[in-house]
């Protein structure tokens, strides 16, 4: 990055605490000038050093984001249209594996050297207009074929005019497959640079060369895939990794942009060679990684945050995990990271910023009067994550909350409220003083202040800070539920013991075909010779049809689609009598028919199958009548709000 005066950089105060802020790909997208501009020089301001980790960048929605065109692109690369491929490239990168040269722009620990590139030269291209975007686009694909290898020589002994013109044609040609998603790619960051990055306009064309050439790359890389007829786990995952590369260089544009001292931190090596080795493997060959490589990662990336000068933006992809970032954690893993960064500079708090205030009692979109949680237990979370409400991944939360550090949920719109903060309950006999803990909740840094920071932002928090979970009803303590979610997109699978097996060798052989196909189930209810299980209905149907003709051989076999799951989740709920009874009979009388009933040993989760479209009168009927904070007389007389849902 070109230099820039007056960048403001981290506190010095030895004294002074991390906080580590993890942006999802929309925020990137939509709200990074108010992350650069607002939110991070505020935290900054009170005396605390700040790290963010950014998802790779989406539009509107995280369908449109840049990871999934990554994988499409990955897909494409494998299509077999060779028509994706223009001539010249393709030759290049045979010439290149074939002769196994090293270019002046190869990089060490690249799959694949870099072939000399116009793009790549130290001349510095003119700045990207709006307008000239598509014709730019059009111009690399032209630069690329020119760079070509020179055409054989005609009889005459003088190039060919029919190869250059060749070449120009397929130059112009309208990119195809792969090429022209990363295309796509590379038009979008380049319009978001030049969004986020408005006053400092040699850092902004400093930006666009090196998105042109981390796209380039990437090109590369998907043509030698397309060569060799292969992408492996660990090749997908440095595909992918390249979104939050380049959303992250855009971020350290606009920190810089906005006067913030930046610094993009890349982990494609972090990972330790050493500790990579001893790694090892179950039956089946696949990697394990116990919690000892996570600690050595964390203490790793810890040490390299410190040594940051400016505000460190770190890219959520860590580099080549054994067996693949993707089968071993999932696409979850940007939060892991952030996660493990918290522990290893031992943060104050794990900020998750997202375009919601927090955790609500039910999702707010359905049910109007839902309300803001100020502070759920880690189950709490990883009940709500798994029946529908989108918190954090459990795993992701071990890392931080064993360590005791809080996790808050944030919103990117209201950076003044408090959100929802993930943290055990205190113990009874305990001394909160001693832990983060402040009369039952964590105090959170002090946050940025906006015109909007009013208390009502703060949402069940009283004026006194007193949590609203528990409200003093005729004078006793009212214990209530957290939250109710819904779970959409759910079928209900069917097994009659048709009682030729004894019960254990029924449900062995049941568990087993689940097994063998993969398929994970939510909940289940058994019987002696029934077996009922709810799960995702988005199963392929061929492994369906199998998974059912496999489980015909115990029993008779029948499926329920379009369920919903609907869940209670609260950890009051060990000792509030009755509360089981209460939902099924509000259900009853708003007439709302149960498939299937299930509830865990823990006791802080029950849970049913219904029929999809009653799932949303279910949500507000469950809410207004278990979750409400004032007590309610009788459901039919309790206002027309209670009585439309009977």
């Amino acid at each position: 990055m070109p230099p820039t005066t007056h960048l403001r950089s981290p506190p010095d105060d030895p004294k002074a605490q991390w906080i580590i802020q993890k942006y999802g790909g929309t925020s990137v997208g939509k709200f990074l000038e108010r992350i650069a501009s607002e939110i991070v020089p505020a935290y900054m301001a009170t005396n605390h050093k700040v790290a963010i980790v950014c998802s790779a960048r989406s539009g509107q929605t995280k369908a449109l984001g840049t990871t999934n065109l990554l994988l499409q692109a990955a897909t494409e690369a494998l299509c077999g249209d060779d028509a994706a491929t223009p001539s010249g490239s393709l030759s290049n990168s045979v010439a290149s594996l074939t002769n196994g040269t090293q270019t002046p722009n190869h990089r060490p620990g690249s799959a694949f050297a870099r072939r000399p590139s116009s793009r790549a030269s130290s001349a510095k291209p003119e700045s990207l207009s709006a307008v000239a975007l598509d014709n730019k686009l059009a111009q690399l694909e032209l630069t690329k074929a020119t760079a070509s290898p020179a055409a054989p020589p005609a009889e005459n002994g003088t190039s060919s005019d029919s190869s250059d013109t060749e070449a120009v044609a397929t130059a112009a040609a309208p990119a195809v497959g792969y090429n022209a998603t990363v295309d796509r790619i590379l038009s979008d960051h380049i319009a978001s640079v030049r969004k986020a990055v408005a006053k400092d306009l040699e850092l902004r064309e400093q930006l666009e060369r090196d998105i042109v050439e981390d796209c380039e790359r990437l090109r590369d890389f998907l043509m030698a895939a397309k060569i060799i007829e292969e992408i492996s786990p660990r090749s997908k995952d440095v595909i992918i990794g390249v979104g939050e590369k380049l959303s992250c260089r855009i971020a350290v544009g606009a920190l810089r942009d906005a006067g913030v001292e930046a610094e993009l931190v890349t982990l494609e090596n972090i990972v330790d060679p050493a500790l990579v080795a001893n790694i090892g493997q179950d039956s089946q060959g696949e990697f394990t990684l116990d919690q000892s490589f996570y600690d050595s990662l964390s203490v790793a990336l810890g040490e390299r945050l410190k040594a940051c000068k400016g505000v460190p933006v770190v890219t959520g992809y860590f580099g080549n995990v054994p067996g693949s970032l993707l089968s071993q954690i999932g696409r979850g893993y940007t939060d892991l990271c952030a996660a493990l960064c918290a522990v290893g500079v031992g943060a104050q708090e794990l900020q998750i910023w997202k375009e919601v205030d927090g955790v609500f009692t039910a999702d707010p979109r359905k049910v109007p009067t839902a309300r803001l949680i100020p502070s759920i237990t880690p189950e709490e979370a990883a009940e709500l994550t798994y029946y529908g409400s989108e918190v954090i991944h459990p795993f992701t939360m071990e890392q931080a909350i064993k360590k005791a550090i809080p996790i808050r949920i944030k919103n990117v719109e209201n950076p003044g409220g408090s959100g929802t903060v993930i943290f055990p309950d205190v113990p009874e006999g305990q001394d909160g003083s001693k832990d983060k803990l402040v009369d039952g909740h964590v105090d959170q840094p002090r946050p940025p202040l906006t015109p909007s920071a009013s208390i009502a932002n703060f949402g069940a928090w009283g004026a006194a800070g007193k949590h609203l979970a528990t409200t003093p009803v005729h004078g006793a303590e009212r214990k209530l539920p957290t939250a109710v979610t819904i779970k959409d997109d759910v079928l209900v699978l069917n097994v009659h013991s048709n009682r030729k097996t004894v019960s254990h060798g029924f449900f062995a052989k049941i568990f087993g075909t689940l097994d063998k196909y993969g398929v994970v189930v939510d909940l289940i209810s058994t019987s002696e010779v029934h077996v009922s299980m709810a799960m995702a209905a988005g199963i392929r149907p061929r492994t369906l049809d199998k998974l059912k003709a496999e489980l015909q051989k115990v029993g008779t076999v029948s499926v329920l689609r379009d369920m919903a799951i609907l869940s209670l989740v609260g950890r009051h709920m060990r000792n509030m009598v009755g509360v089981a009874g209460r939902m099924f009979t509000v259900l009853a009388e708003g007439n709302v028919n149960i498939e299937m009933i299930s509830q865990g040993a823990s006791e802080i989760n029950i849970s049913c199958v219904l029929h999809e479209k009653l799932a949303v009168k279910a949500l507000n009927l469950i809410h207004y009548s278990v979750l409400e904070v004032s007590p309610k007389p009788s459901n039919t007389e309790s206002g027309a709000f209670g009585r439309s849902f009977f």
